[in-house]
């Protein structure tokens, strides 16, 4: 089998996000490389991202905004025991 020439390319990446990555190719036995080279094969043969970019609509985008306001609330309850906010729930 013959060996095509490699280029190296440098990324900037959320560190926790590179993280999450490299465990879930490792755990589909791939590293990095080999999914990023999928990746951009899938983008060349379907000339364009190999999956759908779409603009969220306005229900998604309310629901997004509410959640950010949800998490930065101080007054709003949390949950560390997904077992008692059910009990409350039910209460």
């Amino acid at each position: 089998m013959e060996r095509t020439a490699t280029t190296t390319i440098s990324l900037r990446l959320d560190r926790e996000i590179k993280r999450q990555a490299e465990e879930l190719f490792q755990s589909l036995g791939l590293n990095m490389s080999v999914a990023l080279n999928m990746f951009l094969a899938q983008a060349l043969y379907r000339q364009g991202l190999p999956f759908e970019v779409r603009m969220p609509n306005a229900t998604t985008v309310e629901a997004m905004l509410e959640a950010e306001r949800i998490g930065s609330d101080p007054t709003v309850r949390r949950y560390t025991d997904v077992e008692a906010a059910l009990r409350e729930l039910k209460a």
